[in-house]
């Protein structure tokens, strides 16, 4: 009974281990979506561009992904795409004084946003038949 309960013990010690470094492995991303008035989410991204702001982010210890798009349903809304290696490496973002810079544009062009969160997993072999690849 001991030796079982030490290797269940054991098993579940592993098991717990292995399951934080894959959830640490795993790459977040962040889509949010700017909306605004009179052209301002697309300022805004074009601001945040000619300032130096994204390319700084970009070259952060963990940034996967950094990218603006334009809504074709909507002119007034900008998607953001922003990937990063784990949630440490966001945190780390986030204590670093770039953020008051996002902030005061958020602000200067009075944007509204929305926020998804997805975590990644491997695309599943019986959908690669609908990936068109270069």
């Amino acid at each position: 009974m001991k030796h079982f309960i030490l290797i269940l013990f054991a098993v579940l010690l592993l098991v717990g281990c292995c399951g934080d470094k894959q959830e640490m492995s795993m790459s977040i991303t962040v889509n949010l979506r700017y909306t605004g008035t009179d052209g301002n989410a697309r300022k805004f991204a074009e601001e945040m561009i000619s300032s130096g702001t994204v390319d700084a982010i970009r070259a952060e210890e963990g940034n996967l992904r950094y990218e603006y798009y334009q809504s074709l349903d909507d002119p007034e809304t900008i998607l953001f795409i922003d990937s990063w290696a784990s949630q440490e490496a966001i945190d780390k973002h986030h204590a670093t004084p770039m953020m008051d810079t996002i902030a005061k544009f958020r602000e200067k062009y009075d944007l509204h946003m929305t926020v998804e969160r997805y975590t990644a997993i491997e695309t599943p072999e019986s959908e690669n038949k609908f990936i068109r690849k270069k």
